[in-house]
């Protein structure tokens, strides 16, 4: 058995997406396409100062969790925010965020 298992979906879920935002060069493309309306991944890497390669698996994390979809032009591909499932991935942290800070005990000081 695989020591994730042990946890709910749901939970299992939003570590996943929470993983695929702990890179700061995935948060930065996220950034960069949020300021455009497509793009392609060679667009990205001059953005990003990180090699194409580089670039495109980071690409392949955001596209593999939903936060950005792709689609084929010939050899490139072109790169967009998938706002639907941004608001389902947002929706999720909210609900835990706030199941956090619905906790009634007080603050503890160390």
């Amino acid at each position: 058995m695989i020591k994730t298992e042990l946890f709910n979906q749901q939970d299992q879920e939003l570590a996943l997406m929470a993983k695929a935002l702990s890179h700061p060069a995935r948060i930065a493309i996220l950034d960069f396409l949020a300021q455009s309306s497509c793009c392609i991944s060679g667009d990205i890497s001059n953005e990003i100062p990180l090699s194409r390669t580089t670039v495109s698996q980071h690409l392949t994390e955001l596209k593999k969790m939903g936060f950005i979809q792709g689609t084929v032009e010939g050899v490139k591909i072109n790169y967009c925010l998938d706002n639907e499932k941004l608001k389902e991935i947002k929706l999720a942290f909210e609900k835990f965020f706030e199941k956090l800070l619905s906790n009634p005990n007080p603050i503890c000081e160390v």
